[in-house]
């Protein structure tokens, strides 16, 4: 390929959410079912299992959804979906049976104007609310059982805002046959098994046990841990983390609801336990019930038992023994680089970390974005495009990073060596120590996040932060905010939080009337 020759085919190797994603967000950008000036193949062996890691989303999924032309009702109905409004996280703090606080997926009220941290710092012994309680809606909503919007709304419009809890598998399935029909993604079974270079050191083509050849112009690895283009083929290095983020192993099981009517809650539950913690994840039909650990802290014997024990104080399941259980490597970290000449790397062939948070499917819809909105014209410009990429995804998972160990660190939690050795100073980020040297006495801020390519605004920091009992020293700077202004914001909080619990249908009430009547598409 000479460097003036367009690229015009667009091979992904993989499939999984990833694959798909990835494959059929360049297909719909480029318009490849109608205009035919760009090609997507999507190779995917008959024979690998998809890993399926994490059910939950980020509220990205739904601009995902719109672009690739899919409709929210069908989305909802086909991958057993529901919504998200965010994330509790219990006995993080303490431990203590009452111990949490919420990360929802709304802003503060008033945050475009002002920073409401200082002033309810300063109230909060008075005023007895956590923070998210006090500033925000979704606390209140997600308590109530409630979605985050009613029959009336829209497609992709609500009260509050929302993601998505999914099932991977379903979700992979829909995507295969959505990208095939309607966006004109080629799809080729087979294996992979040699990979032929050009002298300049680009992937020329792929061959395949079944005999099929595959020339491409970029080449897009989605083939999970194994990371076959730009691990095996590249080498290019695996940084770990381990050193940072200690969770190594997952257990996961699916949990039957206990009657086809049961609540279905609207946030992302996650429960602390001695060497890592479980997610609580609910879908219609089931829930999704997992437990990372860090081998280093805890046996797997142990780890089994953690989960057996919390199915059976959430479930009417007499344990986990006739339920099949997932046992999940996890190596945390990341490729050094994602864009080595005509290859590119997304999902775990990229690099992953534990699913706290929600981080690996927006690091796919966010890759996957750039890729097809950023698309290289020709060989000439693919490494100035390959540059921006990898720089703006290395400081994507160093934040990443830091934003995960926040969790960690805060924690008061003595009744362990897990919780203990995650607040050694050798364990936590530089980046990270600054930002906490700056919050002892600056309340932390939009102003501390100013590039374009953060994940987790600073929003999420002061829900954290907040909800794990920091506070910053106020000192002579008092008047952090208007303080009259601060106080009307509250006011107006509560009175919407009332409202909202007032007029907002159950979960489990709107996903049965999504099924009877449709959103309203738009």
């Amino acid at each position: 390929m000479t460097t003036a020759t367009p690229i015009t085919h667009i091979v992904v190797v993989g499939g999984g959410s990833a694959g798909w994603l990835t494959a059929g967000r360049i297909a719909a950008q480029h318009q490849c079912a109608t205009r035919k000036n760009i090609k997507v193949t999507l190779i995917e062996s008959p024979n690998v299992p998809i890993i399926g890691v994490g059910e939950g989303t980020w509220p990205t999924m739904r601009s995902t959804l719109i672009a690739l032309g899919i409709s929210e009702t069908t989305f909802i109905k086909e991958c057993d979906a529901t919504f998200k409004q965010g994330a509790k996280f219990a006995k993080w703090t303490t431990g203590e049976e009452h111990d949490f606080y919420y990360h929802p997926l709304m802003l503060p009220q008033g945050f475009s104007q002002t920073n409401l941290g200082p002033y309810w710092q300063t109230v909060a012994p008075e005023l007895n609310e956590s923070f998210s309680h006090a500033v925000c809606v979704q606390e209140a909503i997600c308590e109530a059982g409630c979605a985050p919007k009613s029959i009336r709304h829209a497609e992709f419009a609500g009260t509050a805002n929302y993601a998505y809890h999914l099932d991977a598998g379903k979700f992979t399935a829909f995507l295969t046959k959505y990208c095939t029909e309607k966006l004109g993604v080629h799809h080729v079974l087979a294996d992979v098994n040699r990979v032929e270079s050009s002298n300049n050191g680009d992937i020329k083509a792929l061959h395949t046990e079944q005999g099929v050849t595959v020339e491409g112009d970029l080449f897009v690895d989605c083939t999970g841990f194994k990371s076959m283009l730009l691990g095996e083929h590249y080498k290019v290095p695996f940084i770990p983390c381990d050193d940072v983020l200690f969770i190594d192993r997952a257990l996961a099981v699916h949990v039957p609801y206990d009657t086809p009517q049961s609540p279905i809650a609207s946030h992302t539950i996650s429960t602390a336990q001695d060497a890592g913690w479980i997610w609580d994840i609910g879908l219609q039909s089931r829930r999704g019930v997992g437990h990372v650990y860090s081998s280093r802290h805890q046996s797997k014997d142990d780890a089994y038992a953690r989960l057996d024990t919390y199915v059976r104080q959430t479930s009417t399941l007499n344990g986990i023994d006739g339920i099949k259980v997932k046992d999940i490597t996890i190596q945390s970290g990341h490729r050094q680089r994602f864009w080595q000449n005509n290859c590119v790397a997304v999902g775990l062939a990229a690099g992953f970390l534990e699913p706290l948070e929600a981080s690996a499917l927006v690091l796919v819809e966010l890759s996957a974005s750039m890729i097809a909105e950023q698309l290289p014209a020709n060989r000439a410009v693919m490494d100035i495009v390959a540059k921006r990429f990898n720089d703006t995804f290395s400081y994507r998972w160093q934040r990443i990073i830091d934003f995960l160990k926040l969790h960690y660190m805060l924690s008061k939690r003595e009744d362990s060596a897990f919780w203990r050795d995650n607040r050694d100073s050798h364990t936590i980020p530089d980046s990270l120590k600054e930002l906490l040297a700056l919050w002892q006495y600056h309340p932390p801020s939009d102003k501390d996040f100013t590039s374009n390519n953060e994940v987790f605004p600073a929003a999420s920091y002061q829900y954290v932060l907040y909800g794990m009992g920091f506070t910053s020293d106020l000192g002579a700077h008092q008047q952090w905010v208007n303080a009259d202004f601060a106080k009307q914001q509250l006011m107006q909080n509560r009175k919407a939080r009332g409202m909202a619990v007032e007029k907002l249908p159950k979960h489990r009430e709107l996903i049965n009337k999504i099924h009877q009547f449709g959103l309203q598409a738009v």
